[in-house]
């Protein structure tokens, strides 16, 4: 269980989350709505504690993780991935790499300075991209990916991490329909086949009608709706984007049944691992 009590945060005068109480359990996909600057980056970035609350506490499991310093704040860090609209993929790095990545804190300082791979971790590695449809480009420089792929690449870093939640800041922002599309799929499948939280910062209400079972609108740092799709109305909808914001606010791009999926490789993870 992930709890927010009564949490704010403030940058100067300006109030950009106040007073958010939630309870979010685990293994719910939650997509977070709201127009920009409504809170919402703020809001994730506190519960991964990038950012710290100015009032409040977070917990999780029982633990208030906005108290956590040092090793136990890093170790948090490791269990609530974080996967950003900016991918922050290494670029002249191969795909691979960056994905393991993604154990440095579970391994010693050392090991993590010389950035020295197990072929387990390799094999887990490319395991990930598989899952994720991208194991052919293992041995590709980061750069050379597309917007999608690179966005799934950061997905497979997370999951390296052996997260207990993840967080997903705007993941599909930058994307043409039909990866984000694949993103957001991806993202579901692991909600839904690992039981990992996943709560996700989303613009479109239609994307998060899709794939979320759990809707949090916020305006002006408040969460004003908490509620299922189907209760997602459009007197809800004018509330959180204003009469001028709700045409763009709608999407259908994510919904149609015309976007097939991406082909899938044809080399098996063991197969890539002995090509490396």
């Amino acid at each position: 269980m992930l709890t927010i009590s009564n949490v704010s945060r403030r940058f100067g005068d300006k109030l950009a989350v106040s007073d958010v109480n939630l309870e979010i359990p685990q293994g719910q996909m939650v997509g977070i709505i709201g127009r920009s600057g409504a809170g919402k980056s703020t809001l994730l970035r506190m519960i991964n504690r990038l950012t710290n609350v100015s009032e409040g506490a977070i917990r999780f499991d029982g633990v208030e993780v906005s108290a956590l310093r040092g090793k136990a704040l890093r170790n948090w860090q490791r269990d609530c991935a974080m996967i950003f609209q900016q991918f922050n993929l290494v670029p002249r790095l191969d795909v691979i790499t960056n994905v393991m990545l993604g154990r440095l804190n579970h391994r010693s300082t050392l090991l993590s300075l010389l950035q020295i791979f197990t072929e387990a971790e390799q094999l887990r590695a490319l395991q990930a991209l598989e899952r994720l449809d991208i194991a052919q480009t293992a041995t590709q420089w980061a750069q050379t990916l597309s917007g999608g792929q690179q966005q799934r690449v950061a997905i497979a870093r997370a999951l390296m991490q052996a997260p207990r939640m993840i967080l997903a800041d705007e993941p599909i922002a930058s994307l043409d329909p039909r990866n984000a599309k694949i993103v957001m799929d991806s993202l579901h499948a692991i909600n839904r086949e690992q039981g990992l939280t996943v709560i996700t910062n989303l613009h479109t209400l239609d994307t998060a009608r899709a794939y979320c079972g759990r809707i949090i609108g916020m305006a002006a740092g408040r969460v004003v709706f908490d509620g299922t799709p189907e209760q997602l109305t459009t007197d809800v909808a004018r509330q959180l984007y204003g009469a001028e914001g709700l045409e763009d606010a709608f999407s259908e791009a994510m919904t149609s049944t015309s976007i097939e999926p991406a082909r899938r490789p044809t080399a098996k993870p063991r197969e890539l691992a002995d090509a490396l």
